[in-house]
């Protein structure tokens, strides 16, 4: 029996998770949440969807400390069936999960890395351990979760963090101002980072903790990602929220191709065995982009403000 696909989507201003066929693009079922829900991630069986509740409307908004509460999607149910609660830390944003079922999710008001060991049972983290950095966005995790390195918007830093070890002093370095897109190389041995300050891309050697090599993006660069070119050589992409455009980079930096896109790219996922990536725009679509031809197909009509997604294939 073929596998069905089903694309996963917050949508941030809807306030929904949401459930899109991708074989037809039409939604299937809406979760309402509470107010602004952000990220999220899948765990590893793809059964669970983790899904954070940021609580404001974007990083930039002032007043309210937002939310601290973690909300557990029954995939196939397609249910709300758990909330984790991390009080006294607010505005979860960053997530993911380890090879071994364990969450993690940074609090961005408190600047605070939590640690579910069990978050199928238990509801509260068993371990916090600071960020080292201010305003703490998003972060990204070794494969075995022996380290992390924190995304610090307001420091305009980079910390290197250990989830399970509280003793561990984070280690900082300034990459270039707003630090914020961020991906490991496949060997872990380099962070990528997007600076949206000055434009900029950088190579941090994970090691020493040194940037090792600079690169010039379009305006505003809000994410990175890497993938394997036609070619299997490892590339980066860049969706640059400044000017509406896609970069196409070699880990040398250097640009080797630049998209024009039809909105304003908000976050994109990869297909899991198709050469396609998913992108979410703030004109309320979701369009699929081929890696080869770098043209368009499928356009999906969303709710307000689609942001994080997933290829869920079952």
């Amino acid at each position: 029996m073929p596998l069905r696909e089903t694309l996963l989507l917050v949508q941030k201003c809807a306030h929904t998770f949401s459930f899109y066929d991708l074989a037809t693009g039409l939604a299937q079922k809406h979760i309402v949440l509470p107010n602004f829900p952000h990220e999220f991630t899948v765990d590893a069986a793809r059964g669970l969807a983790y899904v954070g509740h940021y609580g404001i409307e974007t990083a930039s908004h002032l007043g309210d400390m937002g939310g601290h509460s973690v909300f557990v999607i029954d995939l196939a149910q397609q249910k709300h069936v758990a909330t984790l609660n991390l009080w006294p830390y607010y505005r979860p944003h960053g997530l993911t999960v380890d090879g071994q079922g364990r969450l993690f999710v940074m609090s961005e008001a408190h600047n605070v890395l939590l640690r579910f060991s069990n978050p199928g049972t238990v509801f509260v983290p068993d371990l916090a351990v600071p960020s080292g950095g201010y305003k703490t966005h998003l972060f990204a995790l070794s494969r075995d979760a022996q380290t992390a390195y924190a995304l610090n918007l307001l420091s305009n830093t980079v910390t290197k963090i250990k989830p399970n070890d509280p003793t561990f002093m984070p280690v900082a370095m300034v990459p270039g101002p707003v630090p914020e897109g961020n991906v490991l190389s496949a060997d872990e041995s380099l962070l990528y980072v997007a600076n949206r300050g000055d434009d900029s891309i950088v190579a941090i050697d994970t090691g020493s903790m040194k940037v090792v090599a600079r690169g010039k993006t379009r305006r505003d660069p809000n994410r990175v990602y890497r993938f394997k070119g036609a070619q299997g050589d490892e590339l980066l992409l860049t969706t640059n929220s400044g000017e509406h455009s896609l970069s196409v980079f070699g880990t040398d930096l250097q640009e080797q191709r630049c998209l024009p896109l039809p909105g304003n790219p908000l976050a994109l996922s990869f297909h899991p065995v198709e050469r396609a990536v998913y992108i979410s725009f703030q004109d309320d679509t979701v369009r699929r982009l081929d890696l080869d031809s770098f043209e368009f197909g499928q356009r999906i009509n969303t709710l307000r403000e689609p942001d994080s997604s997933y290829v869920w294939r079952h």
